[in-house]
């Protein structure tokens, strides 16, 4: 059953119906389900369909690559010598087939074909360009989880594949409304919290959700898929990076930098932190994990360097639970989630990873204001007194600030009852909204907002904020 992906779909539907060839580049995070929307976009129906084998030599991929022409009725046994070759047999096998329509191409994980010194890229360049191209019934689909592949060998390559691409199709992970979809189509029985906690353990990959069994409570799952000895996630960290990058080491640096630091850090600090060089090289790395969602970038008020320039945030619900409770953990005990369930250490987790759902959902609480036609800019903002300076410093969660000259300062509290806006509490919002006034100079009118995971109490201070946006709000479509 496919859940959402409707703007996708429409997309890779489309090209069936120009009077040109395509060619689409299909790219996201491992596990986020490209080559199941791609078989369901089309059907499962290919003139050729081929999947790079991970790890495999030049000389293996293209074994495997002449067996898949030769399934789809292409003469002779001999594997071709490159890939040139190769792709010139696809051109002759497609030539051959004179059925109506589009002729669709779909090549997954391309950036495992092309190993180094293959001339994988030059050969589809060739193809494409020199043969695809003077025909109007091809889709080429070009498909991978390492977005940097397609950002280097296509869309920023020099070359003939320069500005080739036809469409783009990212696949971000699912929000809390299509998570919620999900389960329910398996028979996943969860209330809302458990699918919010669902949500900050295994963030919006599909796949992980499809691990999930109807049979079993949520911490059940959570203990059987990652904290057991053999437990289908548990060495999934181990993987995922790897998978994405063909040198995970530098991008690993990045993410554990970031991983210790709630806020983010600056291109500044995050050097000092992973120790790299803060060169191009680090520019594109970080290009490249923001565009797999595992991090994101934003800029608050003021100029200069450090706390007032731009911040790096790793955002990744995964990695940041594997950090908070598998990072270093040989042998975790199988029933770690289940007996965990309560504690101090899972309730600060759980402040942590509702703020960076709240952070993911930025369009559902938009909604929820009223404000979705409204440009906007959203950033985390932090004030910390420098030498000499009096007062309390301030952090905000989110800050929206608004075209209609309103900025909405967001508070976020994942708590099991309705928080209560105590005196105390009450005096801190007021406190951190008068901060940002003075340090910003802002000139909106800034209005207070509390997203909560249980709502929010009634009681005098409640008068104090302006806007509420609750959980269900999350789960809007």
């Amino acid at each position: 059953m496919l859940i959402g992906r409707e703007n996708e779909l429409e997309t890779l539907r489309s090209v069936l119906d120009s009077d040109k060839s395509e060619f689409v580049a299909v790219y996201g995070r491992r596990r986020v389900g490209k080559t199941f929307l791609i078989r369901e976009a089309y059907d499962y129906r290919f003139a050729f369909e081929h999947s790079g084998v991970k790890g495999a030599s030049m000389k293996v991929q293209l074994r495997e690559f002449g067996e898949k022409l030769r399934k789809c009725g292409r003469k002779g046994k001999k594997a071709p010598a490159d890939w040139f070759e190769a792709f010139r047999w696809l051109g002759e096998l497609l030539e051959s087939r004179n059925e109506p329509g589009k002729k669709v191409v779909f090549l997954d994980e391309c950036p495992w074909m092309d190993t180094p010194k293959s001339g994988f890229a030059g050969a589809l360049d060739h193809f494409w360009n020199g043969w695809a191209t003077m025909r109007k019934d091809v889709v080429l689909i070009v498909c991978g989880s390492a977005a940097s592949w397609v950002a280097s060998k296509i869309d920023e390559d020099t070359g003939g594949l320069h500005n080739r691409l036809t469409r783009h199709v990212y696949l971000r992970p699912f929000t809390l409304h299509e998570c919620d979809l999900l389960a329910k189509s398996r028979g996943v029985v969860m209330n809302r919290a458990q699918t919010l906690e669902c949500y900050m353990v295994f963030g919006g990959v599909p796949y992980y959700w499809e691990l999930l069994r109807r049979d079993q409570g949520l911490s059940q799952n959570v203990d059987r898929i990652l904290f057991a000895p053999r437990g289908d996630l548990h060495d999934e960290f181990d993987h995922l990076y790897t998978a994405l990058f063909r040198r995970p080491e530098p991008y690993l640096r990045i993410i554990r930098a970031l991983g210790g630091r709630r806020s983010g850090l600056t291109r500044d600090e995050l050097i000092a932190a992973s120790g790299l060089t803060g060169n191009g090289k680090l520019t594109r790395m970080l290009r490249e994990l923001e565009q797999c969602d595992f991090i994101r970038s934003y800029s608050v008020p003021g100029k200069g360097k450090g706390r007032h320039g731009a911040l790096y945030q790793l955002m990744d619900n995964f990695t940041l639970f594997y950090f908070r409770f598998l990072d270093g953990v040989r042998e975790p005990a199988p029933d770690f989630w289940t007996a965990s369930e309560g504690s101090q250490a899972v309730r600060t987790w759980c402040g942590l990873a509702f703020e960076r759902v709240a952070l993911q959902h930025v369009t559902q609480i938009k909604r929820k204001l009223g404000i979705s036609g409204v440009a906007t800019r959203t950033y985390e903002w932090r004030y910390v007194p420098e030498d000499g300076e009096t007062g309390a410093g301030a952090q905000i969660d989110l800050v929206i600030d608004r075209a209609d000259r309103v900025t909405n300062l967001c508070e976020m509290k994942c708590t099991a009852a309705p928080f209560e806006i105590t005196d105390d509490y009450d005096r801190r919002l007021r406190q951190k909204r008068e901060t940002y006034r003075e340090k910003t100079g802002t000139r909106n009118a800034i209005h207070l907002t509390m997203v909560s995971a249980s709502g929010v109490r009634r009681n005098a201070n409640w008068n104090d904020i302006q806007s509420e946006v609750t959980l269900d709000d999350l789960f809007a479509f």
